[in-house]
């Protein structure tokens, strides 16, 4: 019986952590492919993006999988994962799907000051956070941006020592408080087996 031709298109946020949870010698039906992960600083063109991509691979695989939550598009992903007869990971964010959508959603309130990081986000702060947000033209602006939070929370998907160092002078860098939760992959090994096996 073959295998079924797979389609992970995902986020580039992702990229490592799939490619961990899926790596090409033991999935060789699976294919990845990320759009750029700054998309998030204009979640607008989530959608679009997606779509264009979807679009051109039409027809070409048995299942595919949009690797992202909602991310802020007010729904749009979702519709464009309908058009297409495609299934996403679960929850609206790549926070919740690593906490685990039911711990995350628990939290609640706990968690309302919390500014999240992953390891993608601790390893690219300068580059997507910091001058992605134009901190680096405008320092004045963190207040705005970041005035409601209190704590930055690393939800760490490995046991980086680096990483960890990064996350918490990004925290400081903000002036807010620090918190390291591991995580590991959460929700988003058992979508990626699924989708890979069956």
């Amino acid at each position: 019986m073959t295998a079924p031709r797979v389609l992970v298109l995902a986020c580039g946020a992702l990229a490592r952590e799939i490619l961990a949870l899926l790596p090409p010698e033991r999935f060789p039906t699976v294919e990845l492919h990320c759009l750029p992960a700054n998309l998030h600083n204009r979640p607008e063109r989530i959608a679009p993006a997606l779509r264009a991509a979807l679009a051109e691979r039409a027809g070409r695989y048995d299942r595919v999988l949009v690797g992202y939550g909602d991310c802020g598009s007010g729904g749009e992903v979702d519709k464009v994962v309908a058009e297409f007869g495609a299934t996403r990971l679960p929850g609206p964010h790549c926070y919740a799907f690593f906490s685990g959508v039911e711990h995350f959603a628990a939290r609640g309130d706990a968690d309302m000051r919390a500014f999240f990081l992953t390891d993608f986000l601790a390893r690219h702060f300068e580059t997507l956070i910091w001058e992605g947000l134009g901190l680096d033209r405008h320092p004045d602006l963190r207040d705005a941006y970041f005035g409601q939070y209190a704590t930055v929370v690393y939800l760490a998907q490995t046991d980086d020592p680096s990483l960890t160092a990064s996350a918490e002078a990004a925290a400081a860098r903000l002036a807010l408080g620090f918190e390291r939760r591991y995580v590991g992959y959460g929700d988003l090994a058992e979508s990626l087996a699924r989708a890979a096996g069956g």
